[in-house]
């Protein structure tokens, strides 16, 4: 750097994530060998979006700026040798976005310096990145406590001859999650035919929309899950989980070019039939809490009827048939094939627990295993209320040929009660035959 032995940003107590209306203060530290004359030392906060239609082009075809304050830290005079400190401080607006950066775009933070010099002088200038998250709350998301479920019913022809229906039904536990929690994902498939069905495929899938004047639409899978298929004629189940890695949060409120979506889908090869179950990644998780007690307080127990001794268990109901299905056909329970979050020998690369995530990351410090890493359409850390520590998101993932023409619903799928009341539905009428 010539004169300049040292010119950098330090942020106060090495904090690198801030949160809209916060201040972010630092120094910038300088270092010289021999005296530099200077017009002004200047420190600039900026922080913008920029998008594009080619990927990795930092040529912005739209661009927006949520911040942009300077400061003036010396006026003109001269730095002698020897080591320098400057003090900034700036504060953060309170609807700034947070930090992303995706293939087709970034909302990028930025403290930088400047020494500008007298004419025909070299000016130095450094920077040095921070990181905003504006958390979202899932809890102020109206039915996030409820599950995201969706039913089709499908009718195919097989054999030339044959025709047959088909009802896939999914559920997820609720309708929102934090990195590192457990999705509990739940499948019911009723093959009403004579052919066996095929692989059933269950997917979480992020959706980033880049607001161009012809939008990009970048659409990946985050997590696989494979289970069988169903026999003709069955009624079966499968239940899996899926662990919610380190993503960006849904929505990106504050940037108007960049959208992102979520959303689990459940699909099967053969018939084709596909449910999908949107759902919000958020940075607090849904609080299960109860905050009022019951207000009505616990009935007494009904009187034994004539002729039946105290002790005696009086049903109130008919049993329930947990082992019937629709119609009841017996229920199978579905075996997984594969699952992305696994290696070869069954051990989650990524589960819920600290240990084991700090295990994970140790092996692939080391090379002895792979670490559990999936292309988000984001490379910089994100946190959450939970303990769980962020893994860094920077390993490709090919997109399956499979995703890459399929369209995101515009309109929600039909409910269970709507399918089987449909005047199409070949489920409901075969049902009451």
């Amino acid at each position: 750097m010539g004169k300049l032995q040292e010119f950098e940003i330090t942020f106060t107590n090495n904090k690198v994530v801030y949160n809209p209306g916060e201040s972010i203060s630092g120094t910038v530290r300088i270092k010289t060998s021999q005296p530099v004359q200077f017009k002004a030392i200047k420190v600039n906060c900026v922080g913008s979006c920029g998008i594009s239609s080619k990927l990795n082009d930092a040529s912005w075809m739209v661009e927006e700026r949520y911040l942009s304050s300077t400061l003036s830290i010396a006026d003109k005079g001269n730095l002698s040798a020897g080591e320098h400190s400057f003090p900034f401080q700036f504060l953060i607006p309170g609807s700034v976005p947070t930090s992303f950066e995706g293939p087709f775009g970034k909302i990028l933070y930025k403290i930088r310096a400047f020494i500008d010099t007298p004419r025909f002088s070299k000016d130095y200038k450094t920077q040095r990145l921070f990181y905003l998250l504006n958390v979202l709350n899932l809890n102020e998301l109206p039915d996030i406590e409820q599950p995201s479920c969706a039913v089709t019913t499908k009718k195919f022809n097989y054999l030339l001859v044959k025709t047959g229906t088909l009802m896939l039904k999914a559920c997820s536990d609720f309708k929102g999650y934090t990195p590192g929690q457990v999705i509990k994902l739940s499948a019911e498939i009723h093959n009403k035919s004579g052919k066996d069905t095929g692989c059933v495929m269950a997917s979480l899938i992020q959706r980033v929309i880049y607001k161009t004047k012809r939008p990009v639409c970048d659409l990946r899978p985050i997590a696989e899950v494979e289970g069988a298929g169903v026999k003709a004629g069955k009624h079966a189940e499968w239940r899996e989980q899926i662990i919610v890695p380190p993503l960006p949060q849904s929505g990106l409120t504050g940037c108007s070019l960049i959208d992102i979506e979520y959303f689990l889908q459940v699909s099967l090869k053969s018939p084709e039939a596909v449910v999908t179950l949107p759902i919000y990644i958020g940075n607090i998780a849904v609080n299960l809490t109860p905050c009022i007690p019951p207000l009505h307080p616990i009935a007494a127990p009904m009187p034994a009827p004539p002729g039946i001794g105290p002790g005696a268990v009086v049903p109130s109901a008919p049993p329930v048939e947990d082992e019937l299905g629709a119609g009841g056909v017996a229920s199978e329970a579905i075996p997984t094939k594969s699952h992305s979050q696994q290696d070869p020998s069954g051990v989650p690369f990524l589960s819920a627990s600290g240990p084991a995530l700090a295990q994970s990351q140790q092996h692939a410090s080391d090379g002895s295993a792979p670490v559990f890493c999936v292309s988000t359409g984001a490379t910089i850390p994100f946190f959450t209320d939970s303990n769980t520590t962020p893994v860094p998101t920077s390993c490709p993932l090919i997109l399956p040929p499979e995703y890459s023409t399929w369209e995101y619903p515009h309109e929600p799928p039909p409910t269970y009660e709507e399918s089987c009341s449909s005047n199409n539905s070949s489920f409901n009428s075969s049902m009451t035959s």
